[in-house]
């Protein structure tokens, strides 16, 4: 018996809660959070397309908005995600909520755009999957920096080129080399069952 679509989404979703909940999903490392909770919205893009993908991403997004609002506004960086939290001196405004959403929404797009390419391949999957964690990573420190660059005390005077560099090697890399090990052969599995 196959299990219908609204419930594996369902399933996904209540992980994606889990990983935006706990610290599964976001693991401050010094005044830079390293994004894990991509994950289910890549897996989401890979086995159900776009549509559903965005949806997801969408869910993260607001999930994001919940936790940064509500659980952590005090955290120095809360502020880049939700307009609702201040942090020395720095108020988030509405850039936040362009960081705090568009990033995950696209997150739930670029996955199977670049797999549907390679004929949804297991290449295909695994490549999507670091697209998908790299636009996570790439869309978020853009927007931080275009919306907060000379507000933001880790990237103020610095430049774009040099903040996207610097936290793709630290941050990037091994979160995109994590959601490639960890969300092919789950798309694999769900994409049969």
């Amino acid at each position: 018996m196959k299990l219908s679509i609204t419930l594996k989404v369902s399933l996904i979703i209540a992980i994606l809660a889990i990983f935006c909940f706990t610290p599964l999903g976001s693991i401050p490392i010094g005044p830079i959070v390293a994004t894990t909770a991509m994950i289910p919205v890549v897996i989401s893009s890979l086995t159900f397309g776009e549509r559903l993908g965005m949806i997801v991403g969408f869910v993260f997004g607001l999930f994001s908005f919940i936790y940064w609002t509500f659980i952590l506004p005090a955290f120095p960086t809360a502020f880049l995600f939700t307009p609702f939290a201040e942090s020395v001196g720095y108020k988030g405004n509405l850039g936040s909520l362009v960081i705090c959403f568009i990033p995950r929404i696209l997150v739930g797009l670029t996955p199977i755009l670049v797999s549907r390419l390679l004929k949804q391949s297991i290449f295909g999957d695994l490549l999507g999957s670091v697209v998908g964690s790299l636009t996570n990573t790439i869309l978020v420190i853009t927007f931080i920096f275009l919306f907060f660059g000379n507000e933001n005390p880790v990237i103020a005077g610095k430049g774009l080129l040099t903040v996207l560099t610097a936290t793709i090697v630290t941050n990037g890399i091994p979160e995109a080399i994590i959601c490639a090990v960890v969300c092919p052969p789950i798309v694999k599995i769900l994409r049969n069952i």
